[in-house]
């Protein structure tokens, strides 16, 4: 359904000081952001590191990148 077909007319303004207890939601701001990319990894792969992670109680996405950057500083 399109945007222009839905009735807002009965949600109320918001406030000022609703607007003031809103929160950002998503990813923290750090001073130290991280650069997206995309790589291919076989699914054998993918699932055995995300096992691995569960096992770490660490977010999949985070256990590959400490792996990258160890492996980056051995192998320099």
């Amino acid at each position: 359904m399109p945007d222009r077909w839905i009735d807002f007319s009965d949600i109320p303004e918001t406030t000022g000081a609703e607007l003031k207890r809103a929160r950002r939601v998503g990813r923290p701001k750090t001073g130290n952001p991280k650069q997206l990319i995309a790589i291919r990894i076989s699914p054998t792969l993918l699932a055995q590191l995300r096992r691995l992670a569960v096992k770490q109680s660490k977010p999949y996405q985070t256990l590959i990148h400490e792996l990258l950057e160890k492996a980056a500083i051995r192998a320099a």
